[in-house]
This record gives structure tokens, sequence and C-alpha cells, in this order.
């Protein structure tokens, strides 16, 4: 499968509960960092959940 590097641009400060979740468990912390993930359906739906807080690219 084809893999897909997602950045954290923008803060979780104020966001629900559920989004801060989202993003704990794709693996992002800190504004700017950087993680690969399979291009799998749930990491898909993971990544559209918080698409206002991230920007994705194809590896």
């Amino acid at each position: 499968m084809a893999k897909i590097r997602v950045t954290k641009v923008k803060s979780a400060i104020n966001r629900t509960k559920t989004q801060k979740r989202t993003l704990e468990a794709l693996g992002l912390r800190k504004i700017g960092q950087v993680v690969e993930h399979e291009d799998t359906g749930s990491i898909l739906g993971m990544v559209n959940k918080v698409k206002h807080l991230v920007s994705t690219e194809t590896v």
C-alpha cells in the first residue's frame, strides 16, 4: 500500500476531546511534527476527522 505523510500544522487547544485523542492516535504531539502511515481506511478516517489541523501528502 501507499504511504501518506501527515504534518501537524495547527494547535489542538480549544478542540474537542475526540479530536485531541485522534491526533494522539496518529502520533502527533507538537506543531510541525511529521509522521508517516500506511494509506488504510482507518488512518484516512482519522486524518479526515482532523483535516483542519493537519496537512497530508502522498509519499
